[in-house]
């Protein structure tokens, strides 16, 4: 018993270190548009990090991200294998109805959550919708969407655990960066 509570100490804590009590607001010409560049694992296998940097490799965002939508954004980026996603039906029905979504905007922290702004055209009613980024990420890389944040956004979200920071061993870029997977042009 003892060893599994000294097991479960060891668990990767998600912290940011700097909450935002409320949406952030910017100018189009303050955002660095970040694109995939691998995943991190940790001992929390539960909560993996995408890891977002810009073309110049000066910013890096990690995303704490689900360990199904991890797999499934794992899965997207392998172009050996028939595609196949499980958001081929959503990408279908946004298209027949005209939605397309434009851009994604990191604007908002809360406790060990991030959540993006969602900016779309083609709907009747809204031009944006906020979703924790942890529910959107995959769906965001299998539709293209382009991603961005401000370099204040990126500051605020620098993960505090050093096995995280320190886990260069860990990280795995699983083909997210080569030419021919998709995520960059």
């Amino acid at each position: 018993m003892k060893d599994i509570q000294n097991f479960n100490s060891l668990k990767a804590q998600i912290v940011f270190s700097n909450e935002s009590r409320e949406e952030e607001t910017f100018h189009q010409k303050e955002l660095v548009q970040l694109f995939p560049y691998g995943l991190s694992v940790t001992t929390d296998a539960t909560r993996p990090f995408l890891l977002l940097k810009d073309e110049a490799h000066q910013y890096t965002l990690p995303v704490a991200v689900s360990a199904i939508d991890a797999g499934v954004a794992l899965s997207q980026s392998n172009k050996m294998i028939l595609e196949s996603s499980p958001h081929k039906f959503t990408a279908l029905m946004l298209d027949s109805l005209g939605i397309e979504i434009k851009q994604a905007v990191f604007v908002e922290i809360k406790g060990a959550h991030q959540y993006l702004r969602l900016y779309i055209s083609g709907h009747p009613q809204t031009n944006s919708l906020k979703l924790r980024a942890d529910e959107a990420m995959s769906l965001c890389l299998y539709l293209g969407v382009p991603l961005f944040a401000t370099k204040s956004f990126i500051g605020r979200s620098r993960v505090m655990n050093a096995e995280v920071e320190g886990g260069a061993q860990n990280f795995q870029n699983f083909g997210l960066m080569d030419k021919g997977s998709g995520y960059l042009n």
